[in-house]
Parts: C-alpha cells; structure tokens; sequence
C-alpha cells in the first residue's frame, strides 16, 4: 500500500511539472534555473573569486539569478507565441555564450571580457583561432549540450508552445521581482564590500558580487562614459597633465646622458619572459641540469650590459600590444581592452620612432611575422611614426615554419635580414619575436629537444623549451649584427613583454622555483610580473645589473637620455632608471604596486623583501597615491586623445597619411640610389652586397653537440 502511495505522489509531481513546464512562465523559469547552475558552476570551477567567508559564498550563490530573471522576463512582454519562445532562447543563448566567451577569455588572460575588448575582438581574433582551441576543455559541452536537446524536444513536441497569454501586469511583476532580487543582491555586496559601485575594484569583485551579466552592463557604461570623456576633452585639461609631466620629471645621470648617442637602437622582443627565467636550470628526469637561456644569460651578465634585476611589466589586457605602447609612449594601455585596438588608429602619440627621426634623423622598422592588422599594428604604427612596418606578407610563412601566432623565430629573425639591410643608419628597429607564446608546444622536430618539465601542468612543462628556442634564435641573430658590422654601433634593449605562466598557474610553478605553494600568496604572484630589462652597449666597461625597482613605463625616457635627448621636452609619465631622482613605485594597470619596501595585491598589503602580510595598510597610502596619479594622468591622455592639443617645437605631430607599408623593400632601396655614396644602410656598406650569406642558423642538436 504504501508503495502504491509512494507512486501516486511521484505521479502527481510529475503531472504538475509537466503542467508547468509547459507554461511560458515555466519554461522561463526552467532556463533561469540552468543559467544559475551553469554560473555557479563557472564561478567554482573556471573563476578564481577569492572566496572569503559564508556571506560571499551566499552572494555568489544567488547573484546570477536576478538578471537571467530580468532578460528572460523581456520575452513575457511578447504577445505573439511563438516569437515569444523564440525570443527567451535567444535571449537564454546570448547569456549563455557571454558566460562562455568570459571562461575562455579568463583560461588565457586571468581576467573578465571587457566591452573595449569585445568591440575590438576583430583586431585579434585572426591570431587566436588555434589557441582558442587549446583553451577548451571536455567539460565545455555542459555549457551547450541544452542548446541541442530543446530544438529537438520543441520538434518532437515534447515542450508544447502554450498559448496561455502572460498578462502585462504578470510579466512587470516578474520584472519587478528580478529587480527586487537585484536590489537585495546590491544591498548584500555593498554589506561585504562597501563602495563596490563607486570605487576602482577589480573586475574580479564585480563579478563575484554580482554576477557577469551586471558586470558587463556597468562595464559597458563606464566605456560609454569614456568615450563621453574623449568627446568632451579640451586643451585646457592638458594643464593639470604638464603640471604633473614638469613635477615628475626625474633629471639624467650626467655620466650616462649621451653615452649611446648616434647608435642604432635595437629592440629585441623576448616573448612572455619572465625574469625567473634568467639563470634558471631545468633538471630532466635523470637529475641533470639544463640551462634555459644560456645567450641571454650571457647578455645579462656581460659588463657591457645595464641589466635589471626589479623591473616590471605593467600591461593589462592588450598584453603584448600594451607593452609596445609603454615602452614606445611612456604611456600605460587601457584599463579595458588593448589601447592599440580602441584607439591606435584615432589617438595622437609622442612615441620613440617620431622623436628620433625628428630630432636625430633615425630611420624606423617594427618587423613582425604575423599579420599587419593583429592588434592594430597597421594602423598604430603609422601614428608613432613608423616608416616601415614588416609584417607576414614580406615573409615566406607556410605550415611548416609557422604556428597561429605568426612565424617561427629562428626563420623570421634570419628573414628579417634582407630588409634590415637596406634601412638607412642610425635605425630604429624592433622585432617581435612570437615563439614563446601561449601554448607553448609548438616547435618543429629539428627544434624540439630540450627536455620537458614534468608538472601536472602541460603549459608550464612546454613553456622552457620555447623559450630556449626563443634564446638560439637571439643568439643567431645577434651574431649576424656582429658579422655584418652592425653589432659595434647599436644598442641593443632586450625585454620581456609580460608573463608566461598566469597567475592561476603559479602555484604548480612553484616547486620548481624551490617555493612552497602553501605560504605562496600576492607578494609572490606581484614578484612573479618581473620581466628582463637589457641595455647592451657594446664597448661599455661599467654595465653591471642594477637594483632599481622600476617598470616598462620608464624605457624610454631612460633610452632618450643615453641617446643624448632630454625626455623633458615630451609627454612621458615615466622616468629615466638611472635618474638618482627616479620613483621606485611601480605602478600595474589594475592600480597595484610594487616598491622596496611594499608590495600591494588586490586589495592586500605586503612588505616586499619579507612577502608578510601587513595588516595595517594606511602606511604605504602615499605610495597609492602616486600610483593613482600616474595612472589617472595616463587615462586623461588616452581617453581624452589630449595630445592632439600638446604643442611642442622640438616635435611636429606625426601624419598617418604619410605613411604606406606596402613595397616597402624597393622603397629603401629607391633610398639607397638616390643618396649613392652618402648612403649608410648595411647593404650599401658592404660595397653593395647582400649580407643574408652571413646569416647562420643551427638545429637544437646542434646546439647540443656545440656543449
């Protein structure tokens, strides 16, 4: 009997879900209650929130309800059944790809969508195809399975369209009741975290707090509101800018000013190196020890070398490209998105290749082996004032020597050279070499060798081959400037562009760093942003590696001065490494800070040399204040396009229009002709000869033999 009661029961149930599922309100409800599930699933599993106590574990819990309640309630206001139906899906399955493209965009930057970045995804989607694909994971189907079952089910009728009409007054009390929701929600994270709408948290704490959906909506008002900024901009808010820049400015160290002066300037691009890298050993499986980067190393050591051991990459989501603009404008990137792909293309810069032109008559080449548009690099680059600009299409790139990033190194350094050789001295060149990237598993068989790290983690057990691919393929081309008669009248600038192995990926690094992952907190994560720094003169006697914490904002400025031209006359935030006036405090784009004596990490205080944790973390406010200045000033620059007003006699503005990349080879060698004898390019140099023959290039086992 009671089993006959216990069926009936299950019956009953059965019958009133099917009853109403079958309603709009139901099936709405059913959707709100597999995105909360899926929300919940991602914030556990692919988002690191930083959880603390029960009260943000209940926020967490409930946060996705409210706006998956108040957009799917939108199809209520509907009166036709079917466009109805159709219009929840759509409206389910745009919420459901926004959570998705926000897991994928975290797996590889450790950071949320932007609206900045999705209105400039068409700027580097054709680079990421391939590593998007390492980015998925089995369990991605979860997100998308239901996607497939309801067509099917709707087919088969199984979910009948009901024809019941939602009346208006039912339909604004749903919305009234997800704005209720809300409210509660915004009450309770105000509670946790007080001034969450008003202050600069990170993205992390908006998320946590309240859920993508509200993210996104606020992130997308703040971009309108910057872009509101840059409408409105006028020369009179330049004022507080100059007023700063002449306060800021950090005077030379007279001994170096002019110490590289009238020597081409060469930058070397040493893909996601990070500074733990110089000197490192990996041991293989039988014990042995296995230097990394034996060149680079050398460079670091060598007493024509100004190396530094503190210095920092300050990029945020523009990566590589946010590095180019900081070391090229003294100016930080944005905090959204990759300021090369919001505003390159509009903005107007002070950047290096126009100043040396203008002032030292330096000739400029960026060279790249990927395509011109990735990033925007086509565009910007002829703002900064590049007149040449290398990029896939002068290169032989197939299958073979290539991956999705662009060309392999060792082919694109040796490729470069026929271009490079025709470039008027002194130049201004650099090179961005691709192969150490993300996901670090790309190397051709003659390259592969060097053995495997052997952590859980197959990025970080990949990542030290290709950088010691990364390293032969600079010590070839290095030793072709030699050859070639270049090397002796250059200063070479090594650096890295921002890390290799994300935050999220630090404590599985640490046991191979010596470290415990247990005690590992944010004074070690802030550490890990180290990058390498070179300036390698050759002929110099008094190198040596220096202490001075400084970051990628402070190149150039310090560059400028030992060429010889004082950075005063620009617009640059940063200031010269070598100043005994120099700030210590480094500023990152998310508003933390390293200095010698303090370390600041979302939200957490540390006393750097030591990695304790501080509770009281008033005595280092003057330290977020100049932090917040230095970056506030970087904003009124770039949203406001104020340099557009910036008068300088030293600098004309650079035209866009003046610029093509297109022939650019029999462009230089027009050059070449036209000057003659007065020519000074490499290839005119050499009477007349290529120098590509002096170019030698070696497989991983024949730099093994060599050792």
């Amino acid at each position: 009997m009671h089993t006959i009661y216990t069926e009936a029961g299950v019956s009953r149930l059965k019958n009133k879900w099917n009853k109403f599922i079958n309603t709009r309100v139901g099936l709405v409800s059913l959707l709100v209650l597999l995105l909360w599930l899926k929300s919940v699933f991602a914030y556990f599993v692919e988002f690191d929130l930083g959880i603390d106590n029960a009260l943000q574990y209940f926020i967490l819990l409930i946060n996705p309800l409210a706006s998956s309640l108040l957009i799917l309630s939108f199809s209520f206001y509907i009166r036709r059944e079917k466009l109805a139906y159709v219009s929840a899906f759509v409206l389910y399955a745009l919420q459901l790809v926004l959570l998705f493209a926000n897991i994928m965009y975290y797996r590889e930057f450790t950071d949320f969508l932007t609206v900045n970045t999705i209105l400039g995804v068409g700027n580097v989607s054709g680079g990421l195809g391939g590593s998007a694909l390492q980015l998925l994971h089995g369990r991605d189907l979860l997100y998308f399975v239901d996607l497939l079952v309801f067509p099917v089910l709707f087919w088969r009728k199984k979910i009948p369209i009901s024809t019941k009409k939602i009346r208006g007054r039912h339909a604004l009390s749903l919305s009234v009741l997800a704005l209720l929701l809300f409210s509660g929600n915004l009450f309770l994270a105000e509670t946790s975290r007080t001034g969450l709408l008003t202050r600069n948290f990170s993205r992390n704490y908006l998320v946590k707090y309240l859920g993508v959906n509200v993210y996104t909506l606020l992130d997308g008002i703040q971009t309108y509101n910057t872009y509101q900024v840059r409408a409105e901009a006028s020369p009179n808010e330049l004022v507080e800018v100059q007023d700063y820049l002449t306060d800021h400015f950090a005077q030379p160290d007279s001994e170096l000013f002019g110490l590289a002066e009238g020597k081409n300037v060469i930058y070397i691009h040493l893909e996601s190196t990070q500074q733990f890298v110089i000197d490192y050993k990996l041991k293989d499986d039988a014990g042995v020890e296995h230097e990394v980067m034996p060149f680079v190393n050398s460079i670091y050591h060598d007493k024509s070398t100004f190396s530094f051991e503190n210095f920092y990459h300050q990029v945020s989501a523009g990566k590589t490209s946010d590095a180019e603009t900081l070391l090229e404008t003294s100016l930080f990137g944005l905090s959204q998105g990759s300021l090369f792909s919001q505003l390159g293309d509009k903005n107007t810069f002070y950047a290096a290749p126009a100043i040396l032109n203008q002032t030292k008559g330096y000739s400029s080449a960026a060279f790249h082996g990927n395509a011109g548009n990735f990033w925007n690099r086509n565009e910007t680059y002829k703002r900064f004032g590049y007149e040449n600009f290398f990029d896939a299409s002068y290169y032989d790139v197939n299958e073979e020597n290539s991956f999705q990033y662009g060309l392999h190194d060792k082919p694109f350094f040796q490729q470069s050279v026929p271009y490079l050789e025709h470039l008027q001295q002194p130049f201004y060149a650099k090179f961005i070499a691709v192969s150490n990237h993300y996901p670090y598993a790309q190397l051709t068989d003659e390259d592969a060798g060097f053995p495997m790290a052997t952590t859980e983690d197959k990025t970080i057990n990949g990542y030290f081959a290709t950088e010691n691919y990364l390293d032969q393929s600079v010590e070839e081309f290095v030793n072709y400037l030699k050859e070639s008669g270049v090397y002796e009248n250059s200063i070479l600038v090594f650096y890295g562009d921002h890390y290799g192995i994300s935050e999220s990926r630090n404590k599985t690094l640490a046991g191979l760093l010596d470290q415990d992952a247990e005690t590992w907190n944010g004074a070690n994560q802030a550490e890990m942003q180290k990058v390498p720094l070179m300036f390698h003169i050759p002929g110099l006697e008094t190198g040596g590696i220096q202490s001075t914490y400084g970051g990628q904002v402070d190149v150039l400025p310090t560059l400028l001065h030992l060429l010889g031209i004082n950075s005063q006359d620009y617009p640059l935030l940063g200031q010269d490494l070598f100043s005994p006036d120099h700030n210590q405090t480094v500023a990152f784009r998310n508003g933390d800070f390293v200095s010698p004596e303090y370390t600041s990490h979302r939200g957490s205080l540390y006393q750097t040399q030591t990695k304790e944790l501080l509770a009281d973390t008033s005595v280092a406010d003057s330290l977020k204040e100049v932090v917040t200045t230095q970056l506030a000033m970087s904003d009124k620059i770039n949203n406001g396009d104020l340099l557009r007003f910036y008068s300088n006699d030293q600098l004309a503005s650079v035209n866009p229009a003046d610029f093509s990349y297109k022939n650019s080879l029999e462009r230089l060698k027009q050059e070449e002709a036209d000057l003659a004898e007065q020519s000074r390019s490499i290839y005119s140099q050499n009477s007349g000869q290529s120098t590509v023959s002096l170019y030698e290039t070696k497989t991983f086992q024949e730099y093994e033999s060599r050792e």
